[in-house]
């Protein structure tokens, strides 16, 4: 079955630099066009999505929140994402998630993702 694992969260002081790391399990990389998305989810908010990869090219695609300050890509392996932020800000506190699902659409939106991680927490400070 599919599983992810984000991991690589923490404190951190606002402009500062954290990369985030999501292993996936169980897709048909070699069969399917499989994207991998970033989301958060901040106190009392809805999931907002941040950045999408389509594993079989790497197309990628962000959200304007973060454009020039995250960015997403693989690296020696495709089932492992990372997300690097850069210039952090207090609002990007939030619960990060990875979600996968098989379409070539990079969609924001939630409910196009069927598997998701269990999240990891970015607490930046002011």
């Amino acid at each position: 079955e599919v599983q992810l694992v984000e991991s690589g969260g923490g404190l951190v002081q606002a402009g500062g630099s954290l990369r985030l790391s999501c292993v996936a399990s169980g897709l048909t990389f070699d069969l399917d066009d499989v994207a991998i998305c970033w989301f958060r989810q901040a106190p009392g908010k809805e999931h907002e999505g941040l950045a999408c990869i389509r594993t079989e090219d790497g197309r990628t695609r962000l959200t304007d929140v973060v454009k020039g300050r995250f960015t997403i890509f693989t690296e020696n392996a495709r089932n492992t994402v990372y997300l690097h932020m850069n210039s952090l800000k207090p609002e990007d506190t939030a619960v990060y998630y990875c979600a996968a699902d098989l379409t070539d659409f990079l969609s924001f939106s939630s409910h196009d993702y069927k598997h998701w991680g269990q999240g990891t927490q970015v607490t930046v400070s002011s």
